[in-house]
Formats: structure tokens, C-alpha cells, sequence
């Protein structure tokens, strides 16, 4: 597959860093995160930065690509019936791990996804506190770098035992360690937000597998990643995992580096 639109990966980066600068100025301005926190209808936390990340993204997508148009968690949501002839689409969280951001433990990023025919083929994701990028991009690579730096292409492990499974910090579902048990697991780890997937990229870690509910915007830049790094992400059924479905719920999914 190729895109359909020549989108260079350099400004998205760079959008991403500068909504992750906006991100870790309200994160170091307001001593209680809670008190800057709403709530939306769906119970799940709304904080100052989530929407002034998502302003600064929309706002510079827009005006580099105004032919393509924009799915975002804190924008307004298009109709399925207008969305569904959509070729291609940008797809942003823009702050994914709220509750990791309100915990103050440094494990939230910022994600942005290009999608061409329902399938991730470019992903950024940035983690604001530790100033590390994380990039995929279909048919050229993964890779991870502090801005500034030369960047360092990502391969996943691409082995089949003495796994080690990433699973979430602050969701947990015992069907998760069901499917679990069916591979040869040795180790696990946990972390927060869309950096579950980066670890995978870089060989960090090797099987995630999500039961609980996740949105679309949660998982398409980091599947972009896996991807581009070797891996691959699954349904239930085993066939690569799709977006811009009618419900933006996205259903069960297992992330391999293998």
C-alpha cells in the first residue's frame, strides 16, 4: 500500500512535540492535575491539556493538509454516514493516558495516525516528559528518537518463546491473562498509555493483548509503529485490526513483535 497523499513525517512531529510542550507546561504549572479535571459522559477525565493539545494538533493539520480531514478524541466526532467515504483520515488522541498524566508518573503521550483505507499507515507518538519520539511509517521503518538526535531505527524481537507481555498500568482484565497463558510468557511488564506499543516496536517487550475497551484513537499510531517495526496487530479472528469502523469502540486486539 501506498499513500495516497505526500505527507512528509517531519512536521508531524514536530506538531507532536509542540502539543507535548503544551501538555508539560500545564503539567508542571498546577500542583493538584484534579482540580483541571472534568468529566466526560463516559465517566473518563478531561483535563485543561487535553484540550489544549488537541487545539495546537487540529489547528496545524488543518492548515498543512486541509484536503484531509481530521478524527480527533476531543473533537467533534462525524457521523459514520459521512465518515464512512472517507479514503484517508488523520486519527489523533491527544493526550492518551489522562489517568497517567492526573498520576503524575510521566506515562502519557501524544498520538497522531494518518489512516489510508481503514489501515494505520503512519504513526508519531510522543511521551512529553521524557522527550522521546517514536515513529512509524509504512514500507520505511520505525523509529525512536530524542529530538535533536539521530534516529534510531526500531526491529521487534521476532521470536516465538521466553516472551515478555506489556500490559496496562491502570486497566486490568483477567481474560487478558487467559490468552496469556497460551504463549510461552517469561516475564512481564506494565506501562501506560500508547507506550505499551513502543515497547513492542523496540523490542522491549513482545505480546500485548487488550480485552478491555479501548477507542480507536488509542491504538492507531501505535500499530502504525508495530507495523512499520516488524510486528503485527490482530482481532480476535487473526486479521489485521481496522479503523473507521461505525463505532469507534474498538473490540479485542493482540499487538506481536513476532
Amino acid at each position: 500500500m501506498t499513500t495516497q497523499v505526500d505527507v512528509s513525517i517531519e512536521p508531524i512531529k514536530q506538531i507532536a512535540i509542540e502539543a507535548g510542550r503544551k501538555i508539560l507546561e500545564i503539567y508542571e504549572k498546577y500542583a493538584d492535575l484534579e482540580a483541571i479535571t472534568e468529566r466526560k459522559a463516559d465517566n473518563s477525565p478531561l483535563t485543561l491539556a487535553d484540550q489544549a493539545s488537541h487545539t495546537i494538533i487540529s489547528e496545524r493539520l488543518m492548515a498543512l493538509y486541509p484536503q484531509i480531514p481530521l478524527l480527533s478524541e476531543e473533537g467533534k466526532h462525524t457521523a459514520y454516514e459521512i465518515r464512512k467515504e472517507w479514503d484517508r483520515f488523520w486519527l489523533v488522541d491527544p493526550l492518551d493516558g489522562t489517568k497517567e498524566f492526573i498520576k503524575r508518573n510521566g506515562e502519557f503521550t501524544v498520538n497522531i495516525a494518518l489512516i489510508e483505507k481503514n489501515v494505520p499507515v503512519l504513526g508519531v507518538i510522543y511521551a512529553p516528559v521524557w522527550n522521546l519520539l517514536y515513529y512509524g511509517i509504512h514500507h520505511l521503518g520505525a523509529f525512536k528518537e530524542t529530538p535533536g538526535q539521530t534516529p534510531v531505527k526500531l526491529q521487534v524481537n521476532n521470536k516465538q518463546n521466553l516472551l515478555t507481555a506489556v500490559g496496562s498500568r491502570s486497566h486490568a482484565d483477567p481474560a487478558e491473562a487467559e490468552v496469556l497463558n497460551k504463549y510461552d510468557i517469561s516475564g512481564t511488564t506494565s506501562i501506560g498509555s500508547s507506550l505499551k506499543f513502543c515497547l513492542i516496536a523496540e523490542g522491549k517487550a513482545d505480546i500485548y493483548y487488550r480485552h478491555g475497551p479501548t477507542m480507536e484513537w488509542d491504538t492507531a499510531a501505535g500499530q502504525s509503529i508495530v507495523t512499520a517495526a516488524g510486528g503485527q496487530v490482530q482481532d480476535a479472528s487473526g486479521n489485521i485490526f481496522t479503523y473507521n469502523k461505525p463505532s469507534l469502540l474498538n473490540s479485542s486486539f493482540l499487538c506481536q513483535g513476532f
